[in-house]
Parts: structure tokens; C-alpha cells; sequence
């Protein structure tokens, strides 16, 4: 924990009325950015799958990207989308 705080206090005047916004982007420069956008665009990948597999795909997108892996569940869990009964000719 120490060295968690000592570089989100690396340059940062703690008396400064900016501090915060140092320590904040600090944190931020910690977060590895790369593997987040990756898993999230495999995330919705799968849920857009899921979503097509289930008569879906819309669903399956935000589901996934909202709620990540869980989203896939939920996707799951709803009915198959039947396709509608076809139309009556016309005469």
C-alpha cells in the first residue's frame, strides 16, 4: 500500500488546492488502458455471438458491453426470438 501511495504522490505538493487532480492522474496513468479496451471489445465480441446465436444481436452488444461477461448470461437467459408467422397472400 505504501508504494501504491507513494506513486500517486510522486510530484504532488499535498498543500497545492490542485492536488487532487495530481493524484487522480497519477492513479490514472496506472490503469493498464490497452488490456481494458481489449477485453471489453472481446467482451461484446462474444455477446454479439450469443446475441446472433439467440435471435439477438442488439441485445447481446449492450448487454456485454454494459455488463461484461454477466451480460452474456443475461443474453442467455431470454427466449429465443421466434420469427414471425408469414403473411397472408394477396389475391
Amino acid at each position: 500500500m505504501d508504494e501504491l501511495l507513494a506513486k500517486a504522490m510522486q510530484g504532488v505538493d499535498p498543500d497545492a488546492p490542485d492536488a487532487f487532480v495530481h493524484v487522480f492522474v497519477n492513479l490514472m496513468r496506472l490503469v493498464p488502458w490497452a488490456a481494458l479496451l481489449w477485453w471489453s471489445v472481446a467482451f461484446v465480441a462474444v455477446g454479439a455471438l450469443l446475441g446472433w446465436w439467440r435471435g439477438r444481436t442488439a441485445e447481446g452488444v449492450v448487454w456485454a458491453a454494459v455488463l461484461g461477461p454477466i451480460g452474456w448470461l443475461v443474453v442467455l437467459a431470454r427466449p429465443r426470438r421466434r420469427s414471425p408467422p408469414p403473411l397472408p397472400r394477396r389475391r
